[in-house]
């Protein structure tokens, strides 16, 4: 590793917001090298590993300069979720590199700044959210406060007992209905500011990559959370 904070390319398919960067530096130090998004319905497959590839060739970046290969481990899209993944351990395989990873949540709430609670929100489909709890740090970050959880809307309104700050593409589907149930108890941040953010990631896991932390290529998994329907099935069958 270079004299130079770490360089990180970090990357993020738990949404239909897919998200690629390269991050130098840590939370409160780290310097955006370049990011791209796309928000489509196109799988996430198809424009990935075009992405990174433009990404690192419009930088002049070879993968000797990477440092870290970050991902975040949802909760979210359970085919999204396995094509990150499966991607990431690729190129850590591929690059030689150490494999780190947060939830996407995380990533959500680092894009949030204000004294409150925070309370990050990823819709889960099925009438319900996957959600979690942060508090900010001494220097004004959102830390995990809390397990993940999915829960319908009615259950987290159960939750929020303090004016709270409200952030993740969740409210875009039950955002109306929080209003109405827990009115000036809460405050939605914008919408432009509810899409996971592969930078956020990149910082994020500068500091596991700081303090040495890495993790297994052959155990590493995302965060599901909840069983998939496949595996209900099975359940069921059984």
């Amino acid at each position: 590793m270079s004299n130079e904070r770490p360089l990180v390319l970090a990357i993020d398919t738990a949404t239909p917001c897919s998200s690629v960067a390269l991050t130098r530096g840590d939370v409160c130090q780290g310097e955006l090298v370049a990011s791209l998004s796309l928000n489509s319905k196109i799988t996430h497959s198809r424009r990935l590993l075009t992405g990174i590839d433009w990404l690192l060739t419009e930088n002049n970046i070879d993968s000797a300069d990477i440092d870290g290969l970050a991902v975040g481990l949802g909760p979210g899209s359970f085919t999204g979720l396995r094509i990150a993944m499966a991607t990431v351990k690729g190129l850590a395989v591929a690059m030689e590199k150490p494999l780190l990873g947060i939830s996407t949540l995380d990533a959500l709430a680092f894009n949030c700044s204000c004294a409150k609670p925070l309370c990050a929100l990823i819709d889960a489909r099925k009438k319900e959210v996957y959600r979690r709890w942060y508090l900010q740090d001494k220097r004004g970050v959102y830390r995990p406060h809390g397990t993940i959880a999915a829960m319908t809307p009615l259950d987290l309104v159960q939750e929020v007992m303090e004016p709270s700050l409200l952030v993740g593409d969740g409210l875009f589907s039950y955002g109306e209905l929080l209003k109405e149930t827990l009115g000036d108890l809460i405050v939605m941040v914008p919408r432009a500011l509810s899409y996971p953010s592969a930078a956020a990631i990149g910082f994020l896991c500068c500091e596991q990559l700081e303090r040495g932390e890495r993790m297994d290529l052959e155990s590493a998994v995302p965060l599901y959370v909840r069983a998939s329907d496949a595996e209900l099935s099975l359940v069921t069958k059984k």
